[in-house]
């Protein structure tokens, strides 16, 4: 598919790679960077940087090339849907499944779950990750968005960036936290030391925000509740090893030695909250973390709590 745009005297000086998301709400801005590294996107019929400038009146063409029919196999693998119909699925994904095919995970996904059980799911992400709206890190569990078609995908998409999709997480963190909450406002961008992970304020970061609020105080660990208002990768892990406080059990921003043992990061995605695309009902949906997380709790002193949706 090729768009064509005209820069309007608004953008002057806009870089390409911010313009084409302005104007492609569907992509992510590394699927724009993609698209222009191939070529596929450029100004006046000239291949151009992603960092190119732009002035007024120049035609910037982008073209999406059509989704390749699916190549990612099928695999008979049970699912925990927590709501389904045409439009969508709402999974409550296990701790220790990968998301979508990537190096070393090509089978035993989420990916490969979902083309055995529903087989029209939106392309918008290519082969590898068809219908994922967003996606959680191996070893979190819990709730995760999947659309059905690419109209789903763009609307649920739009509700990410504009920040009105709700995402709420439960962590077990190192330390007392002595306030209720806060608000943490610190860019995250790949980190310059390690590639492997992502840091607080390097370069060509973005801006992540996360509001937090203190469920328990455990003595040498505390139990917060982590709403996402902006959804950067490894976001919560890594605002919370910022303030000192890293997740339990988290294997890349944690502390090597721990008094506790608990593989993977002790987090888990409680509650998802979005507008139907198709409906525009309002719907959330909450489930409880899994045994293991709430054994960890019990381990360090946890009184208990309801954990469906709401601690008490």
């Amino acid at each position: 598919m090729k768009n064509s745009f005209v820069v309007g005297e608004e953008d002057r000086g806009v870089r390409l790679d911010v313009f084409l998301c302005r104007k492609m709400e569907s992509l992510s801005r590394s699927q724009v960077q993609r698209l222009i590294d191939d070529k596929l996107a450029g100004v006046s019929g000239a291949a151009v940087k992603a960092s190119y400038r732009l002035s007024p009146g120049e035609e910037v063409d982008v073209e999406v090339p059509s989704p390749r029919e699916l190549e990612v196999g099928a695999e008979n693998i049970p699912l925990d849907i927590v709501y389904e119909d045409a439009c969508l699925l709402v999974i409550n994904k296990p701790r220790g499944m990968v998301v979508h095919p990537a190096n070393g995970n090509y089978t035993g996904t989420l990916v490969n779950a979902l083309m055995y059980h529903c087989r029209d799911l939106s392309g918008i992400n290519g082969v590898l990750r068809p219908g994922i709206v967003h996606r959680i890190d191996k070893d979190t569990s819990g709730l995760l968005l999947v659309a059905k078609n690419d109209f789903a995908h763009r609307e649920l998409a739009r509700q990410i960036k504009e920040h009105s999709l709700s995402r709420i997480y439960l962590a077990l963190v190192h330390g007392n936290i002595t306030e209720p909450g806060g608000i943490i406002e610190a860019p995250i961008g790949r980190s310059l030391a390690d590639r492997q992970k992502m840091a607080v304020g390097t370069r060509n970061s973005k801006d992540a925000v996360t509001e937090y609020r203190v469920l328990e105080r455990l003595g040498a660990y505390t139990l917060v509740e982590c709403r996402l208002k902006t959804g950067r990768t490894h976001q919560i892990r890594v605002h919370m090893a910022y303030l000192k406080h890293p997740v339990v059990g988290d294997p890349k921003y944690g502390p090597s030695k721990a008094q506790v043992e608990f593989t993977g990061q002790a987090l888990h995605a409680q509650m998802i909250g979005f507008t139907h695309p198709e409906s525009g009902e309002r719907m959330e949906f909450s489930v409880p973390p899994p045994q293991v997380f709430i054994e960890l709790l019990r381990t360090v002193g946890s009184k208990g709590g309801n954990f469906d949706g709401e601690y008490a």
